[in-house]
C-alpha cells in the first residue's frame, strides 16, 4: 500500500517536472506538483486515505530531510564567519518586511471578506 502512496506522490512530483520543462516557469517542480495535488485533493480527485501513510512517514521524519541542508550550512562556515554581520542584517530586515506584508495582506482580506459577507445578507 505504501508503495501506491508513494507512486501518488512521486505522480505529482512528475506532472510539475513536465509542465516547468514544457513551460519554462521560473518555479521550483516540486512546489508545482505540490499546488496540483493540493488542487486535487481539495476536488477529490485524489482520496486523502490514497496517500495518507506516506504523508504521515513523511511528516514524522521531516528532521532527516534537514541534514543535508545542515551539513551544506557547516561546510561554509568559513563564509559564514567572514560574512556574518550581513546575513544577521538581512535575516533581520527580511523577518520585519514578512511580518508587515503579512499584516497588511491579513488585513485587506479580512476587510474584503468582511464587506463580502455584510454585502451577502
Amino acid at each position: 500500500m505504501i508503495i501506491l502512496q508513494c507512486a501518488v506522490l512521486f505522480a505529482f512530483l512528475a506532472a510539475g517536472e513536465f509542465i516547468v520543462t514544457f513551460t519554462g516557469i521560473p518555479i521550483p517542480s516540486s512546489i508545482i506538483g505540490m499546488i496540483l495535488l493540493a488542487a486535487a485533493l481539495k476536488f477529490r480527485i485524489i482520496r486523502t486515505f490514497w496517500v495518507d501513510k506516506i504523508a504521515d512517514f513523511f511528516v514524522k521524519n521531516l528532521g532527516f530531510f534537514f541534514v543535508p541542508a545542515g551539513v551544506g550550512i557547516m561546510r561554509c562556515l568559513g563564509l559564514i564567519q567572514e560574512q556574518w554581520l550581513p546575513i544577521i542584517g538581512s535575516a533581520t530586515i527580511s523577518t520585519f518586511i514578512i511580518i508587515a506584508v503579512t499584516g497588511w495582506v491579513h488585513q485587506i482580506v479580512r476587510r474584503a471578506f468582511s464587506s463580502h459577507h455584510e454585502l451577502s445578507r
